[in-house]
């Protein structure tokens, strides 16, 4: 049927315009440190059959090898978050820091609830606490002291500050990270944080560089995650293919068309 083909065009149309939204989304936050690119996954909707494979087709016991079945176009199956390392860019800016392998930092919400991220933006607060730039405590709640000279994270997540008339650092507390079974799991909230699901599992915390969790790299952030020319293919695919689903619904109108002139 001519209307069916119709559907299928405006199902691969509207899933290419799907595709096109998480290829710019990627490409937006190709800037964003801690950024984690989306890949568009795709799968077949039902089908029609007009004869099951393996049906009788006669009746002295043939069976049809491979009978009649019509598909009813495309849909969009998921969205999946690709959580592999970016690449690390120096800044010396103390408060930066970027996590060579696994594991997320543990952020306090408003709310209560803990968020995770990779973006290892922060600041101090008015009152000398470790915070990403919306303001929210950076777990386990670290406080530099106002008269603090320097402040030292080592690869193990170590708090160290060097205070006035003192040679020995002071250790003001201690970094931990958090890993998951299955960081595509978890979902994102924006601001670069995700909090877990039931699909993540519960967070397994951990001392960074020791067993599978990164180390802290002071002075440096993670990149995001982006290959600008792969999404810029991608992009060149996605709008190739929407032109062509087009095309089926023209081609499919100008049947529509054919059959209305018999009349």
């Amino acid at each position: 049927m001519v209307t069916r083909s119709l559907d299928i065009g405006a199902t691969g149309m509207l899933a290419q315009q799907m595709n096109v939204d998480v290829i710019s989304n990627n490409i937006a936050n190709m800037t964003t440190s801690g950024f984690k690119r989306q890949r568009a996954e795709f799968h077949d909707l039902i089908y029609q059959n007009k004869m099951r494979p393996g049906a009788p087709s006669s009746d002295v016991g043939t069976i049809a090898p491979a009978g009649m079945q019509f598909g009813l176009g495309v849909g969009m199956g998921s969205i999946y978050r690709l959580h592999e390392q970016g690449t690390i860019q120096m800044t010396e800016n103390d408060l930066d820091l970027a996590i060579t392998g696994k594991g997320y930092y543990q952020i306090d919400l408003p709310n209560g609830e803990t968020a995770y991220t990779r973006a290892g933006v922060f600041q101090l607060n008015e009152n000398g606490e470790i915070v990403t730039t919306q303001g929210y405590t950076l777990q386990p709640g670290l406080t530099v002291p106002a008269d603090a000279e320097s402040i030292t994270i080592n690869n193990a997540g170590e708090v160290l500050v060097s205070l006035p008339s003192t040679v020995a650092f002071s250790n003001i507390g201690q970094i931990q990270l958090a890993s998951f079974v299955n960081p595509a799991g978890l979902e994102a909230i924006g601001d670069t944080l995700f909090v877990e699901t039931e699909a993540s599992g519960t967070p397994t915390t951990g001392t960074p560089n020791t067993d599978d969790f990164g180390a802290i790299r002071q002075g440096a952030l993670e990149n995001s995650n982006v290959n600008v020319v792969e999404e810029i293919t991608n992009l060149i695919a996605a709008q190739r293919a929407y032109e062509m689903n087009s095309n089926v619904i023209s081609t499919s109108d100008e049947m529509l068309q054919t059959i209305t002139a018999l009349r």
